[in-house]
């Protein structure tokens, strides 16, 4: 019998499974109600609709966007970081059972299984025929998350999606029923790829009835089309990812901004412009996960106390007249690390906080989490032009990008390629993407070019770190929690 905790319909159906025993009379906890009977109305479909947004709300930003980053170059450790996500940091002693894997993979799988479960729910709701068009658009919506969820974690727990050798690779496993018995086997990166996919051809119908729109909190076809050419990109299905990302492009819903106190805006007080969906944010109850690695503010002494400080070579990328320089840093702020005092420094101030949602005379970092936006369909049309290939069309969507933040154009005797890798370096800094990119480009990295090595931690682990191209743990080792209790889960190599 099917348990489900009230206290779960609100936070996003997280179930619990109990076997009762039962005479003549069923019997429930007196905080519980079993799953048939918490899927019967259209307002149950509503209630859970609202958990998943919260849900997702609680699965992006923090260490779901800043752990990838700190694993790659563009970071350095200072004294003070506190071996607060060392183990990616340094890659030595970064094991499978590290919290950083676990807490990633548990919560991407959680919400699979509850969309799950609400999917099977949704079966059990009889409807008006007035009702029917929103309990479709509310599945539709479980669909879409359910893509989402499981394409981030095939990006960072299997290899890259190899035309050659996708239907061999190991993937993550695919689970589309609740089962709380069942200990699934790993699909192949092909396998869940499709699957992605079709999730997707079934949330479109209903999305389709729903027109984008700036700043969107809930799914709609515009959101569809995005996660559609992010997907794509990574598939190498370059004709697919062009066309998803030049749809969003010609519709103008999104124009780029070309001001710097508007971008600043994005980054701080919500401007939603360029934005296709972020998530709600409401204080004091309804925060998000929060980037407050970068700064430390403490409020007592008007100093910064950063965990991690950007290299040199990261600031150097932003010429003089982009306006992206100013939004993303901060200079000649009083920083204090291991009691020394400096004013010479630059932070990561890409997070500062929405003083919206502060909950104290400082900031708590807190901002309206952006999970997609029009710059990344810009870069997702250029590389997957790049590659068709359709050089002039790459060229000009790129350059259409660039003189939006303040930069000359390019023409057709400069780099493309590198340019375009240096232009989605340069314009996704610190959104999560670093590593993953460098996978995908089959690029290592060496960390270089510190801004002073007096506040930050020595060793060859760290700002002069090294690692190859190859390296297994470029892939994340499938948590040892998991690979123990389920003896069906392979592990990846080199963990």
């Amino acid at each position: 019998m099917k348990i489900i905790r009230i206290k779960s319909i609100i936070l996003g159906f997280f179930l619990s499974i109990s076997l009762m025993g039962c005479d003549d009379l069923e019997r429930f906890p007196n905080d519980a109600i079993e799953q048939s009977q918490s899927f019967q109305t259209l307002q149950d479909a509503a209630t859970w609709n609202n958990g998943l947004y919260a849900a997702m709300r609680g699965a992006v930003y923090g260490p779901f966007m800043f752990t990838t980053d700190i694993q790659a170059d563009q970071l350095n450790a200072t004294l003070d970081y506190g071996n607060r996500n060392g183990n990616p940091h340094r890659w030595e002693g970064f094991l499978a059972d590290d919290g950083a894997l676990s807490t990633l993979w548990s919560a991407y799988y959680f919400r699979i299984r509850d969309i799950n479960a609400a999917l099977e729910g949704f079966e059990n709701i009889d409807v008006t025929p007035e009702e029917t068009s929103s309990l479709e658009l509310y599945r539709a919506e479980a669909y879409l998350a359910r893509a989402f969820y499981y394409h981030n974690l095939v990006v960072r727990f299997a290899p890259n999606y190899d035309p050659s050798s996708a239907s061999s690779d190991l993937g993550v496993p695919l689970v589309l029923e609740f089962d709380i018995t069942e200990r699934p086997a790993r699909n192949t990166v092909e396998e869940v790829y499709q699957q992605i996919l079709s999730d997707i051809e079934k949330a479109r119908p209903a999305l389709s009835q729903v027109s984008g729109e700036q700043g969107a909190y809930r799914f709609n076809i515009d959101v569809l089309t995005a996660l559609e050419a992010r997907v794509k990109l990574h598939m190498e299905d370059w004709e697919g990812a062009k066309l998803a990302a030049d749809k969003l492009i010609a519709s103008g819903r999104y124009p780029l901004i070309d001001n710097q106190e508007q971008f600043t805006d994005m980054w701080t007080t919500g401007y939603d412009q360029e934005v296709i969906m972020n998530l709600f944010v409401s204080a004091p109850n309804e925060l998000a996960n929060t980037n407050s690695i970068y700064l430390g503010y403490n409020g007592a002494t008007n100093r910064f106390t950063p965990d991690f400080l950007p290299s040199q070579w990261v600031i150097d990328l932003y010429e003089e007249d982009d306006i992206r320089r100013d939004a993303y840093f901060s200079d000649n702020d009083t920083i204090e690390i291991s009691g020394v005092t400096y004013t010479d420094l630059t932070l990561v101030n890409k997070y500062p906080g929405n003083p919206e949602f502060f909950t104290g005379a400082n900031t708590n970092y807190q901002h309206e989490p952006i999970v997609f936006r029009i710059a990344e369909l810009y870069l997702i049309s250029a590389e997957a032009g790049l590659n068709l290939p359709d050089v002039n069309s790459a060229l000009n969507v790129l350059n259409e990008l660039r003189v939006s933040r303040g930069l000359d154009a390019l023409d057709s005797s400069d780099d493309l390629v590198n340019s375009i890798m240096e232009e989605r370096t340069r314009e996704l800094a610190f959104e999560g993407f670093r590593l993953d990119d460098l996978r995908r480009w089959d690029m290592g990295f060496t960390r270089r070019e510190p801004q002073n090595t007096l506040p930050l931690v020595q060793g060859d682990n760290f700002y002069t770190k090294s690692v190859e191209a190859s390296n297994p743990k470029f892939i994340w080792g499938i948590p040892t929690n998991d690979i123990t209790i389920n003896d069906n889960l392979e592990q990846n190599p080199g963990w």
